[in-house]
């Protein structure tokens, strides 16, 4: 390392990590850890952080929330960042997801469970690969969610990985790479213009 390379953290030599306890942190730490980051996610009872998100991934988000938003009916409800705890060991947070409307028990309310979730869509970022493309569709399987998408970026657009659980298995199967429109009829009818994620409404 050369000189005058090092990165100032603005932390002292006493400062001290919170350290896990014996068998790692669980769900319902995140609810009373205190000055947790924004986004913070647990994944085999680790903490996990974001980064900053970058423009893509911001106006991918806004894309499909306000997408889902106006073409899902009153049977669900479209959240962006809010978590689901799917056991005591994993508690993620996807960038977008779709509920049973019945799901809403309040303003207080910090988390879903996944029998009460139709959807997860994960907006892959750098920092995030192997998460986004391995781990946490895993979960998601693994606890029961029906449905998962996975958006990369291509030229600078979003293109669409769409997957279906199979119950048989509790894997995700392929069900469809969209590029420049998502059309689907399952879990509902929906139609994305993937084309307009820099477009102001």
């Amino acid at each position: 390392m050369t000189a005058g390379s090092e990165r100032d953290y603005g932390l002292d030599d006493d400062y001290e990590w919170a350290r896990p306890p014996d068998g790692g942190w669980t769900a319902d730490d995140l609810d009373r850890l205190p000055n947790l980051p924004s986004r913070t996610e647990l994944l085999d009872a680790s903490l996990v952080f974001a980064s900053a998100q970058t423009m893509f991934h911001a106006s991918t988000v806004r894309l499909l929330e306000g997408a889902l938003v106006e073409q899902v009916s009153d049977a669900f409800e479209v959240y962006h960042f809010f978590s689901v705890t799917l056991d005591r060991r994993n508690r993620l947070e996807p960038d977008v997801l779709v509920s049973r409307a019945g799901a809403d028990f309040g303003p207080r309310q910090t988390r879903l469970l996944p029998e009460d979730v139709t959807l997860v869509a994960e907006v892959v970022a750098e920092d995030s690969i192997g998460r986004d493309r391995d781990a946490k569709p895993r979960k998601y399987a693994g606890a029961g969610i029906m449905h998962f998408w996975r958006v990369e970026e291509q030229n600078c657009r979003p293109v669409v990985h769409v997957y279906e659980l199979d119950p048989a298995t509790a894997t995700y199967v392929p069900t469809g790479i969209f590029h420049n429109r998502l059309e689907l009829t399952v879990p509902f009818l929906i139609d994305i213009d993937l084309t307009a994620v820099n477009r102001r409404r």
